[in-house]
């Protein structure tokens, strides 16, 4: 019996696999890459265009909007060097991952374990949380913080007495710890690390160490580390989150931490919103509250938000990222979430 030459069957299911992946496996080079339209991504151009001038009624700065590793549409001050404000918590939780990883950081370990305190001290419970409590914000440690909003402190449960891990509360004692703890493991400062090993990775255009910087006072031993940076720099980032950890053909961030600090484990209520992971805010349709007032998020999908209106939208289902800018610099300038959820809505509104 003549063999069977199974070469064209192969070359067919190579060409196949190649062309089938190469759209979703899309990375930006030195710049990003603009679509030609709106509709070779999938959007429709005159609703976009609806969505554009809604965000000249509020105070948006910038909006990007990602689909399969291109531009779909952007405007307004996309070069600009931003705020991030609370952006930087979900920007630590990626960067714990390859520690994590190594073993360097082993997210059991309590704050006795690594001798991390507080003044006045922490209690004997407290000392019990560990360093998963404290990426999942619940710690239940209620010292005063650095950094800290009104609305943290109203919301803060001063004089409730609760285990570690029990119970979920937006806490910036909890993220400033982690960024000494991260420091302090690895060894390292928390910007070079951000410059060194994502930012130079990911092809960031402008992003450098000295964009951050920390704040320090007499609430706590703990600093807060904000940082500036740009719309197009930030959707990096969000590129990096959707593709998995994945930077062309160097896994920078491990799948596995991605999908572990991106999935739902609390109800996050208690902020009039969904869920939340580890240092990530997580779509979750059954919760009380939506991911955002007004639009559709699908499940899976997840975001980090600053204060005034700052947001990096991911939503894997789609394979979209949207970024969201306000020009925090000017006191009171601020862009609410239900102003955020309606140009969102309207973002996907355009989806052909």
């Amino acid at each position: 019996m003549k063999p069977i030459n199974h070469l064209p069957i192969i070359l067919f299911l190579a060409l196949f696999v190649a062309c089938s992946t190469s759209e979703v496996d899309r990375f930006p080079g030195e710049q990003w890459e603009h679509a030609a339209k709106p509709e070779d991504l999938g959007f429709d151009a005159s609703k976009l265009a609806k969505a554009r001038e809604y965000s000249q009624t509020i105070n948006t700065s910038a909006v990007m909007i990602i689909a399969d590793g291109m531009i779909v549409d952007e405007w307004g001050e996309v070069e600009t060097k931003y705020m991030t404000h609370s952006l930087r918590k979900s920007f630590l939780s990626a960067m714990f991952g390859p520690y994590i990883e190594n073993g360097t950081i082993d997210l059991n370990w309590s704050m006795e374990d690594i001798g991390i305190d507080d003044v006045p001290p922490l209690t004997p419970l407290e000392r019990t949380a560990t360093i998963r409590d404290l990426l999942k914000t619940r710690s239940g440690i209620y010292h005063d913080a650095l950094y800290e909003s009104q609305r943290m402190k109203d919301l803060k449960p001063t004089g409730l007495v609760v285990r570690p891990g029990t119970f979920w509360y937006y806490n910036n004692w909890d993220f400033n710890a982690a960024g000494t703890i991260f420091n302090q493991l690895t060894g390292r400062d928390f910007f070079v690390v951000l410059k060194e090993d994502i930012a130079d990775r990911i092809g960031m255009e402008q992003f450098e160490a000295d964009d951050g910087w920390y704040v320090t006072g007499e609430e706590s031993i703990h600093p807060a580390y904000p940082f500036a940076i740009n719309s197009r720099d930030l959707a990096r980032f969000g590129l990096l989150m959707l593709r998995q950890g994945r930077w062309n053909d160097e896994q920078i961030i491990p799948a596995d931490w991605v999908y572990e600090s991106t999935r739902y484990h609390s109800d996050a209520t208690l902020y009039g919103t969904d869920g939340y992971g580890y240092m990530w805010w997580v779509a979750r349709d059954f919760n009380t509250f939506p991911h955002y007032p007004v639009a559709n998020i699908p499940d899976g999908s997840y975001s980090a938000r600053g204060a005034g209106g700052h947001h990096l939208l991911i939503i894997p289902e789609n394979d979209l990222i949207i970024v969201h800018r306000v020009d925090t610099y000017q006191r009171g300038n601020s862009v609410s979430d239900a102003e955020v959820g309606t140009l969102i809505h309207l973002i996907l509104e355009a989806r052909l």
